[in-house]
């Protein structure tokens, strides 16, 4: 998980929390309003000089020292041999299941063996595999101690899984003296790897980066990566809101304790193995499930969920199995775009995979005004997303004629033809359907030159077994957003091959759409 390769606190003075049972503390302890806090924090500073806590940098928690995270250390090995995360549930809870957990090797050989849940015996669609019960489900409810407050925090200035790293990075500096330890243990063994690929493009260097040249994914990493940098500076604000965190550690201020990376090492741990639970209250849809992801395997075809139900969290299988098969579970409608930046894998066969084109009326256009209401008037915006599915390229173009056209009318009395008509604009001449495709064909040429490969290059490239993980994951990626503007541009191409006249020119047109 790394939440990661954090310094053990040894403190002088005991808080007397480490000798409750976490889980029943976050339970008992409610939330006071935020003056008395303020007032609270205020005699903890005071005090606080006279409690120092000395940290040692030697000494580190779960998976070894955070200089060297890919080398086995002998603490490591002897961690191996400690209670995995299924036994430790039964030890508390868990209901007899029809699961194990079995090993399988990380696409990075300098990576430890990954853990991953498996049907103990022959399985028929339907069947319910687990129950995991809630006492051993984290959610903000639990970390929070109070569900209105929850609510507050995560639609103001901080999401869940912010505030459920938070949680998750204070638990780990008990190490073994949290309830939750061979959870986090597991976690740290998985290090954020979903689907036995590679870490989130979250974690990944600058030149790692350069990978996704050509996609707009990198751009949104970038942007994302702020995101949590932002989230990181509100830190203060949840520990000082959340009764169970506040009182747990009253003197290790957030930021203070952890830093910008091993926070956004555990953030992104968290958002690789988080549930989004349905029919629940907003404290308690996001959801960490031992047994859940990364140790199950996230499927776009998939239609088996983790639900909730009043004793905790079940999966029912939506296919048959063999005894040792590894258990997939759907990971919902998301984009291979997503699917990587949440979990570090690239599903080929995803039915949900797209991209995205943004269309625009042109603001300087003087009858800029009057196709406003005739694109709001057809469900448009003057910004228009367009998201061109795999396997329906053909038919988004054809849905995107209709807003291009209209970007094209520069006639006043054309433009009063269009204002008086219902529904869609249809083709005014030739001339402009010509301008029309032809700005739309340029634009898909002009993304895949983008690119920094070609298809073929692609093909080569993975064919390689050596290939550096982080780089195949990236060229999958490309490769399938290549496929779907190859697509688009073939459909494009298509359609101008059927106009009437394919001697005539473009009309020229001063105030054309902005594609981008």
């Amino acid at each position: 998980m790394d939440v990661a390769y954090l310094p053990q606190t040894k403190c002088i003075v005991n808080f007397n929390s480490t000798h409750q049972h976490p889980i029943s503390v976050l339970s008992r302890i409610s939330i006071s309003n935020s003056r008395d806090y303020e007032n609270n924090h205020r005699r903890f500073l005071r005090r606080g000089a006279r409690n120092m806590c000395l940290a040692s940098s030697s000494d580190t928690l779960v998976n070894g020292k955070s200089s060297s995270p890919l080398v086995s250390s002998k603490k490591d090995k002897e961690s191996e041999e400690e209670e995995d995360v299924k036994s430790w549930m039964q030890k508390n809870g868990l209901p007899p299941c029809k699961v194990v957990l079995k090993d399988r090797q990380a696409y990075d050989s300098r990576h430890p063996p990954i853990h991953y849940v498996a049907a103990s015996e022959d399985l028929k669609a339907g069947d319910t595999v687990f129950c995991v019960p809630n006492s051993l489900v984290v959610t903000l409810e639990r970390v929070l101690g109070n569900e209105t407050i929850a609510e507050l925090l995560t639609t103001n200035k901080l999401s869940e899984l912010a505030c459920l790293a938070l949680y998750l990075m204070y638990e780990k500096k008990q190490g073994k003296g949290s309830v939750w330890y061979p959870y986090i243990r597991e976690l740290d063994r998985q290090r954020g790897r979903g689907q036995l690929a590679v870490e989130s493009p979250l974690l990944w260097s600058e030149s790692e980066l350069n990978y996704l040249t050509g996609s707009p994914i990198k751009a949104e990493v970038i942007e994302r990566a702020e995101g949590i940098r932002k989230e990181y500076n509100e830190l203060d604000t949840v520990w000082f809101m959340a009764g169970s965190l506040f009182q747990q550690y009253p003197y290790d201020i957030p930021t203070e304790a952890f830093s910008f990376e091993i926070f956004k090492q555990a953030f992104v741990a968290v958002q690789s193995c988080v549930v989004h639970l349905q029919n629940v209250s907003l404290a308690r849809r996001f959801a960490l499930v031992p047994l859940g992801p990364p140790l199950l395997t996230y499927r776009s075809n998939c239609k088996a969920m983790l639900t909730a139900v009043d004793e905790g969290v079940q999966l029912v299988v939506d296919r048959p199995y063999l005894a040792g098969q590894s258990i997939v579970v759907w990971c919902g409608p998301q984009p291979n775009s997503k699917l990587l930046i949440n979990y570090g894998f690239v599903d080929e066969d995803n039915p949900y995979d797209r991209v995205v084109v943004e269309a625009a009326l042109n603001t300087e256009d003087p009858q800029y005004q009057e196709k406003r209401l005739v694109a709001q008037r057809n469900g448009r915006l003057t910004i228009q997303t367009f998201q061109v599915k795999v396997g329906k390229e053909r038919e988004t173009v054809l849905d995107m004629l209709p807003y291009m056209r209209l970007g094209y009318v520069s006639d006043p009395l054309e433009m009063q033809s269009v204002i008086s008509s219902q529904g869609p604009v249809c083709p005014v001449s030739p001339c402009m359907e010509y301008a029309v495709l032809d700005q739309l064909a340029t634009y898909f040429r002009e993304r895949l030159a983008g690119y920094l490969t070609t298809l073929s290059e692609d093909e080569a490239l993975l064919a390689e077994c050596d290939i550096d993980p982080k780089k195949r994951v990236a060229t999958k990626l490309l490769r399938c957003e290549k496929k779907i503007l190859s697509r688009c541009l073939e459909a494009t191409t298509d359609l101008i091959k059927q106009l009437p006249d394919l001697s005539i020119s473009p009309c020229p047109v001063p105030y054309a759409p902005l594609l981008r």
